[in-house]
Parts: structure tokens; sequence; C-alpha cells
């Protein structure tokens, strides 16, 4: 769940270009999805997001050495289709990369903002990504989906070469691929997710390549109106639990940290599917840590009480905060964590996303 406000400098440039930022919202609705078609880009849609993320050990390690997070963006402007000039931006693109570094205690990222063409591009018929030499692409049946991230950060100080293969269908969240973000109807995503992808690769540090194995997450979801204008900002957390398992659960907050809405899904193993409703999850905070850059306070741990059980989300380092006003203009937490039950035993690993706590996260 990745939509961001634009950067500063790129709100200021519009009136120079002569062109309004945002397009007015068209409210996505019930509909079949398809695929591949769907696993492409919707630029009649306002915000959308393709997102990566997982850890990585040496081969035949199960403990994991770095997390990594992969995202690319797009955002619909209210260029015409039809305008004229090669130059108007009707698609903005974006892209963030992280890798938390375990043993040196560090978060490294890097971002990307350009105008769709010229090469950069979000291809309407499968997930084929390219920005500024950062690429993101699919292969395969449907049914045994092969994902490709290379992209190489100079001011990251890393690269990746990584494959994440599909060992599961795809996940569609919500009723059949409609996840509700709010109790109007307008107020939603269509959403899917690859859980329990087998990760292969090299990882780059230094200009020393590594090979790399692991497991991952992908989302994918792309909307009109995503946060309700009460809305500060949002909780979540994608889970592949060592079961072969899959938890995805997110809220959705006010400003008082109140829910607004919330919502979720657990797979079992054996297929068996249970979808959560908005007054059916609570997030507890247990731990909390104050990042020393934006003095933002960040809830690291985490009680998730579900009709499907408890579980603990406790983050693996605290500080991974990643800032990406350069690009998508908002400070939020990102970062690898593990999964444990009550007794206190890891029963998985993933990610927890935290926004809207520096400040209110503006669409």
């Amino acid at each position: 769940m990745h939509p961001r406000a634009l950067p500063r400098r790129t709100i200021l440039a519009c009136p120079l270009l002569g062109w309004p930022l945002l397009a007015r919202a068209q409210p996505v609705g019930p509909r079949r999805l398809e695929f591949p078609r769907d696993h492409g880009a919707h630029p009649a849609q306002r915000t959308e997001w393709w997102y990566a993320t997982g850890w990585l050990a040496a081969p035949g390690r199960s403990e994991p050495a770095y997390g990594f997070q992969v995202t690319f963006f797009r955002a619909r402007t209210e260029v015409a289709a039809e305008h004229p000039s090669r130059f108007a931006a009707q698609q903005l693109l974006f892209a963030h990369a992280a890798l938390t570094d375990l043993a040196a205690g560090r978060l490294l990222h890097d971002q990307r903002i350009a105008r769709a063409g010229f090469g950069e591009r979000a291809d309407e018929h499968d997930t084929r990504i390219a920005l500024r030499h950062w690429r993101f692409e699919r292969a395969g049946p449907v049914e045994a989906s092969r994902y490709r991230a290379e992209l190489a950060s100079d001011a990251g100080g890393f690269a990746f070469a990584l494959e994440l293969a599909a060992t599961q269908p795809l996940l569609l969240q919500g009723e059949a691929g409609l996840s509700r973000k709010g109790p109007r109807p307008e107020q939603a995503s269509h959403y899917y997710s690859q859980p329990q992808l087998a990760v292969s690769g090299t990882l780059t540090r230094q200009g020393r390549p590594q090979p790399v194995q692991g497991r991952a997450w992908l989302d994918h979801e792309w909307s009109d109106e995503y946060l309700a204008a009460e809305a500060q900002g949002w909780d979540w957390v994608g889970l592949n639990l060592a079961d072969g398992s899959a938890l995805m659960a997110f809220r959705i907050r006010r400003a008082d940290d109140s829910a607004y809405w919330a919502g979720g899904t657990l797979r079992r193993a054996d297929g068996t599917l249970r979808r959560f409703g908005p007054d059916e999850l609570r997030f507890e905070p247990l731990r909390r840590w104050t990042s020393p850059a934006s003095r933002a306070t960040y809830p690291v741990q985490w009680r998730l009480a579900t009709p499907a059980g408890v579980f603990v989300v406790r983050a693996l380092l605290d500080a991974q905060e990643l800032d990406s006003r350069d690009s998508t203009g908002a400070i939020y937490w990102e970062g690898l964590s593990e999964v444990l039950d009550e007794g206190g035993r890891r029963i998985g690993l993933g990610y927890l996303e935290m926004t809207g706590r520096a400040e209110r996260l503006r669409m």
C-alpha cells in the first residue's frame, strides 16, 4: 500500500508547464480482474504502484542478512491523452529502492522520478516498468510468474539483480480484488498480492557482488480515491509465514491514531482463505522508536489481533525510516520485520509500513 504525495519541486514546476497536477477521481468499482492484462499499468486511474519486499541471505542460509524494497509508482496528470506534444507529462513515474543491512544496522535507499515517455514507461499489457535504468518486469504464464528486478544505486552503494518466482497463486485482496479503504464506495482500490515468492540472484554492495536467496512479497494496487480527507496515514503488514501461509493487514488512521478503516486477509498454505472486515482487526503498539532525523515516532513492535489468531510483528532494525521528499514527497517507515506467536516463537518474516507519522500523508 504505497501512494505518496508528489514532491515540492514537481508541484512548483507544474504551473510553468501549463498543466494541473492531478486528475479528477474516476472511482474504481467491482469487476473481474484479468491476467496478464491487470499485471500491467492502468493509466486511466490516478495512482498505482508495484511493490516488492523481502529478505536476503547467502545461499543455503535461512537467517536473513538483508531486507530489500523495490517500488515503482505511476501517477496520472490532467494532461489530455490527445495532447500533441511528446513532452506533455500525462503520466509521472517514481521509484524507491532500499536495502536494510542488519549486520551494519543501516538502511540504504535511493529514489527516482521522471515523466513517462522517451524510454521511461509502465506497460499497459503486463508488468514491464523502466525508469532511468531501473527495471521491474514479469514473464511466464500467469500461474508461474517470474519477476525480474534490476537496479543500481550509486548514491546508496548497492545494486540488485533479483528473480522473484511465484510458488503460490495470486491472492486477490478484498472482494475478488476490490479492496475497500473507507465506508464510501469510491474509497477503494483494485489490489492483489503475490506472496511467498522465491528469490534468487545477486546483491552488490560497494562494488562487490554476492549470490543471495530469500523470500519476498509483491503488491500491485491502483486507485483514484485512496485516503479519505479524515485520514492521517496507515499501518500495513505483508507477512510470509514459515508454514506457507500469507497474512496481509492494514488500518487507515485518523490524526488521533484511531482507526478510520481496516482490512486484511490470511491465506493458509492449503488455500483456505479468511478475509478480515474493518471491525475485526486490532493494531496495538507495544514498543516505539523516535527518528533522530524527522522526530517522528513509530511503533516498531505491534500486537496484531485477528479472527484467525494473534500475531506479534517486531522490526529487525528500528532505524528503517525513508525520506522520499525528493521524489514522492513523504517521510515514512518501511522495514524488515519478524512475526512471532504469542509465546515469542518466530513464525515468519515480512515487511511493516507506517505512513503519516512525520506529517499527514497527502495523496
